[in-house]
């Protein structure tokens, strides 16, 4: 496959590669095979770059729906944490106001 680069912007083209790879591939292990990197360097190329990923839910680039669900648990797990860091750090400074 060719990849035609518009500028010669480096950050551009390692996001462009990026979404490429993670476009023709069907998981990040492949993507990040195809790009010779690890998958956990890619998923630091995704947070770095801002991609989004995983893959919609519905479409012809579908994430299945086990894996779908999972992302969702995790991400409700995420913000059940927040809650409970956020509720803990506003007793503590209540406490610390007595």
């Amino acid at each position: 496959m060719r990849l035609v680069l518009e500028s010669f912007n480096l950050a551009d083209a390692e996001k462009r590669l990026c979404t490429e790879a993670l476009s023709n591939a069907g998981t990040i292990v492949e993507a990040a095979t195809m790009l010779g990197i690890t998958r956990h360097a890619l998923k630091r190329r995704i947070i770095k770059h801002d991609i989004e990923w995983p893959k919609p839910k519905y479409g012809p680039n579908a994430v299945p729906a086990r894996r779908a669900q999972a992302t969702q648990a995790t991400q409700l797990s995420r913000a059940a944490q927040d809650a409970v860091l956020r509720t803990n750090a506003s007793a503590n400074a209540t406490s610390d106001d007595d």
